[in-house]
């Protein structure tokens, strides 16, 4: 019997992501490394939202009050595993740039994203 996925490790060349959902007893937290931050999320500084792609998980790796700030986006897709079993996925991350700028401009883009390829796996573990 299957259920969904509570636990997803990923990773790309430049980045680890690991995710709970809080589903199963788990702790509602996520933990982001690449070659300059080692940084880890749990409870509200999580923001997540249902979406046709899955559930999209939103962190805040950086805010600066006059610059602006980067978030990172983890895709998470609808994953069915047997308890205690392992399940081999892909899914995206995006990291996005977002500009606060001191004087107002008329005709700038203001956002950036870069796309990172993530592979690893799911699996549904009891805690």
């Amino acid at each position: 019997m299957s259920s969904p996925a509570n636990v997803f490790d990923l990773h790309s060349d430049q980045l680890h992501v690991s995710y709970s959902n809080g589903a199963l007893g788990s702790i509602l937290g996520l933990t982001y490394q690449d070659a300059h931050h080692a940084l880890s999320f749990k409870g509200d500084q999580l923001r997540r939202v249902s979406t046709d792609l899955g559930e999209e998980v939103t962190v805040t790796l950086k805010l600066t009050v006059d610059a602006g700030s980067t978030t990172f986006t983890l895709v998470v897709p609808r994953v069915a595993v047997s308890p205690n079993q392992h399940v081999g996925i892909r899914t995206l991350g995006i990291t996005a740039l977002h500009r606060t700028p001191l004087v107002p401009l008329k005709h700038a883009q203001l956002d950036s994203y870069t796309v990172t390829a993530l592979r690893g796996s799911a699996s549904s573990t009891p805690f």
